[in-house]
């Protein structure tokens, strides 16, 4: 079997909605596809050749520890093995300063940090790009207000320099973990996305949904995941499957159910009915108007009979429990984005 590994020549030169250069670059794919090694190794090679340093972004201040080594283990095997990288705790750990053959190339931060890293902003303003490896949690497992961290550290990177707002691309890394991950629901991707996309453009945004068909043939053949072939999580790691979205969204479920409320989107109505027997939630479009519960998703549906979906957190919390174990059905495509919608609002 040919070995393929990712190449991220195609997103790095792809325009974004309004046909300007993106600064944001996301790229998930199935596990062991070679996205981390490539990106790696695109950061290095821009140091080496024009002297660009590079920051590491990270969710907790504890993945922080033994980063030169997380980094540039594997490339430098594959591809520098004259070069040595180390790092330097800086500020009382705060964040580390790398170092490629003992000159500074870069820095590693947490996003936990951020409220601490903007007292110290002058310090990066030598960066010119930012890398995020694996953000999106397999374990659902945030900082509070993470987007808000993430783009806190980014405002506090981007300016210096002579300028109040510099160019920083930022390159977002991830494998298929859910729809609802806090940054696709931030920059409306959640209900845009499709099983057959492939590229999507947003504004300021580009986004590729890739698929390494090595890496999933060689992922099934593992003897260790044929002994789990029917597990979920094997098929997150070698199929375009999203670990905590089921897969066969659409599907009536069988036996009695109850109705628990009518939902209101541009005019039309759906209704959310959930199966007791089967622990499922269900949405289709006969919705009954005489039900008291009535949500309305924007304030152009709103009415004197409808309540607002920012005042039912419980709600929106239960929905998203159910979604996210898997336990969510719909009648068909509209129904599901309807739903997204509602399960994207205010995460």
């Amino acid at each position: 079997m040919e070995s393929q590994y990712y190449d991220g020549t195609k997103l790095l030169s792809m325009k974004d909605i309004n046909g300007n250069t993106p600064e944001i670059y996301i790229c998930s794919t199935n596990r062991s596809g070679g996205k981390t090694t490539y990106f790696n190794r695109w950061c290095t090679k821009r140091f080496i050749e024009h002297n660009e340093k590079f920051m590491l972004i990270y969710r907790f201040n504890y993945e922080l520890t033994d980063i030169a080594n997380k980094f540039f283990k594997e490339i430098h095997t594959l591809f520098y093995p004259d070069h040595t990288m180390t790092s330097k705790s800086m500020a009382k750990g705060m964040y580390h300063e790398l170092f490629l053959d003992d000159i500074s190339c870069g820095y590693a931060v947490a996003l936990n940090n951020a409220d601490q890293l903007k007292k110290v902003s002058h310090l990066f303003s030598d960066t010119c790009r930012m890398l995020f490896d694996e953000f999106q949690s397999e374990i659902n497992h945030y900082c509070p207000d993470e987007v808000k961290k993430f783009q806190s550290i980014h405002t506090s990177v981007a300016r210096g320099g002579g300028k109040q707002v510099r160019y920083v691309p930022v390159y977002m890394l991830g494998n298929y973990v859910s729809l609802l991950n806090p940054y696709y629901v931030a920059l409306g991707i959640s209900t845009r996305l499709r099983n057959d996309t492939n590229f999507l453009k947003g504004d300021g945004f580009v986004v590729e949904q890739g698929f390494i068909e090595t890496a999933s043939k060689l992922q099934k053949e593992s003897a260790f995941n044929r002994a789990f072939a029917e597990s979920d999580y094997v098929q997150y790691a070698s199929e375009r499957v999203y670990l905590n979205d089921n897969n066969s969204f659409i599907s009536k479920p069988e036996g009695k159910s109850r109705y628990v409320c009518t939902l209101k989107y541009e005019n039309k109505s759906y209704a959310i009915r959930e199966y007791t027997e089967e622990g499922i939630m269900y949405c289709d479009n006969t919705a009954d108007l005489s039900f008291p519960m009535k949500i309305t998703l924007t304030t152009s549906d709103h009415d004197i009979n409808y309540l607002m979906l920012r005042r039912n957190d419980t709600f929106l919390e239960t929905m998203r429990f159910f979604f996210e174990h898997g336990c969510f059905r719909f009648k068909d495509i509209a129904c599901k984005d309807v739903v997204l919608k509602a399960l994207s609002y205010n995460i």
